[in-house]
């Protein structure tokens, strides 16, 4: 095959040029901030703490996995209820806000243990006794939902309202002229344009780039987005791009790093919640695994890479990665679906481009030039690329069945996606932050979805083995 027609980009184990590393890296970052930062905000945690953390935890990752699987670690919304109960606790909110940090370092440390203890077990007993207990329907399911339940925040981001909450906000900050705006409705009808804007070019460059210029979709999308928020503001006076962002005037500063200190109520609030992002990991590989192979195959390459049987190496890897973050003042986290959808998008998959990440993503930590130029993305340019992303997530949940051959017909299959996608979208939909009241608990929705369909499939295959010898 001439190289004229070799497919484009780049395997787990296979490194770009140097200057195509450094934009796939930044890609990378893009898709990631976002969340990240939110999550910090969310929690009350220190944001560029947050970020250092996330690069931090994917690099060791990355090296304890032996650069086998391409992830990035960022902080998760699984655990934003649980961190929030102890960061609001009135019994230790009189110590100071780091205080209460190192109070829910020790949760998320701890729920590290029980993600590495979760991946020795599956390293012990084998994948295929997993792919009972997670067989593709729930995996497949949880991924759509994961993608479903992030809709909301890609829209509210789209629409304007993060913005114009912000400028309720902080009222004083912005001008008589921004305020009418948002009074008659203008910020949010400009915000629809910047964030359509984004998002169509995006598609565009997805799908109609050729050659290297094809892996750059997201990036290029954003630059649109941004370049169209800056002229859009310049014409009206509405900020929606700002580099004032950080308070601070040094240019380098680094990150404010706290101790984990202990406490039994940290360890019941935050620990639990590990056991819901095993199913999120797991579909995670398992989209990975799908896409790797698939470029492979594409590319004539004799290597098989065997991502999905590395789901205990990979929880393991989780598990460290929630205590190398707690360790010095990170939210707990767990491998991102934004940045697989970037990969499945603009096929590269390369590990040291995720190396490259997480060095710059820590480098910008650091340097307050820098969080600046990455916070003065425009809300509306996020959620253009949010819409695209949060779908391919979801998407990616129909290729995990499609993959595996999930029989649609039967009745057994149909419980379980429907029950799943029920209780994980209605959860998150139908109550405030998504978490159920139910028995007495506030439920997260996406936890509870995947402990409910993987007891309801484990139940309905009680003697499913006898049926087959029968047949």
């Amino acid at each position: 095959m001439s190289s004229k027609n070799q497919p484009i980009g780049y395997l787990p184990d296979e490194r770009p040029p140097v200057i195509e590393l450094i934009f796939f890296a930044l890609q990378q970052i893009v898709v990631m901030f976002p969340a990240t930062v939110l999550v910090a905000i969310y929690t009350g945690f220190h944001v560029s703490t947050t970020i250092f953390a996330s690069g931090l935890a994917t690099l060791c990752f990355i090296l304890i996995t032996g650069k086998k699987i391409p992830l990035y670690y960022g902080s998760s919304f699984s655990y934003i209820a649980a961190i929030s109960s102890i960061m609001t606790s009135e019994a230790i909110a009189e110590n100071g806000l780091n205080h209460m940090i190192s109070v829910a370092q020790f949760g998320i440390v701890m729920s590290g243990l029980v993600s590495i203890a979760a991946g020795l077990i599956i390293s012990k007993i084998g994948k295929d006794v997993i792919e009972k207990v997670l067989p593709p329907t729930v995996t497949g399911s949880i991924a759509i939902i994961i993608g479903l339940t992030l809709a909301g925040s890609a829209l509210n981001d789209a629409g304007g309202a993060t913005f114009v909450n912000l400028i309720k906000d902080q009222p004083a900050k912005y001008s008589q002229t921004v305020h009418d705006a948002v009074s008659s409705g203008l910020v949010n009808n400009l915000s629809w344009v910047i964030a359509l804007i984004t998002l169509v070019s995006t598609i565009l460059y997805s799908v109609y780039l050729k050659g290297k210029l094809s892996q750059l979709p997201i990036l290029f999308g954003l630059l649109t987005g941004y370049a169209a928020a800056l002229i859009i503001g310049l014409v009206t006076d509405i900020p929606f791009v700002s580099f004032n962002v950080q308070e601070s005037d040094k240019i380098f500063s680094l990150p404010i790093f706290t101790l984990p200190r202990p406490s039994l109520q940290a360890v019941v609030a935050i620990m639990p919640i590990a056991i819901a992002t095993i199913p999120e990991s797991t579909a995670h590989l398992y989209q990975l695994d799908i896409y790797v192979n698939e470029l492979a195959r594409r590319k004539n390459s004799n290597k098989e890479y065997k991502i999905a049987d590395k789901l205990g190496l990979n929880l393991i890897g989780d598990g460290l990665g929630d205590i190398i973050s707690g360790a010095i003042g990170g939210p707990a986290g767990t491998n991102y679906g934004e940045n697989i959808s970037t990969m499945a998008i603009t096929k590269v998959f390369s590990v040291p481009v995720l190396i490259a990440a997480c060095i710059i993503t820590m480098v910008i930590s650091c340097f307050t030039p820098l969080i600046n130029a990455v916070y003065s993305i425009p809300k509306a340019v996020i959620g253009g690329l949010s819409i695209y992303l949060f779908g391919v997530i979801a998407a990616q949940g129909i290729a995990i069945m499609l993959d595996r051959k999930v029989d649609m017909f039967s009745a057994k299959n149909l419980a379980v996606i429907s029950v799943i996608l029920i209780v994980g979208l209605g959860g998150n939909y139908a109550f405030a932050n998504g978490m159920i009241p139910a028995f007495g608990l506030e439920l997260p929705a996406i936890a509870t979805a995947a402990v409910v369909g993987i007891v309801l499939n484990l139940l309905l295959s009680i003697g499913e083995g006898k049926k087959a010898e029968k047949n």
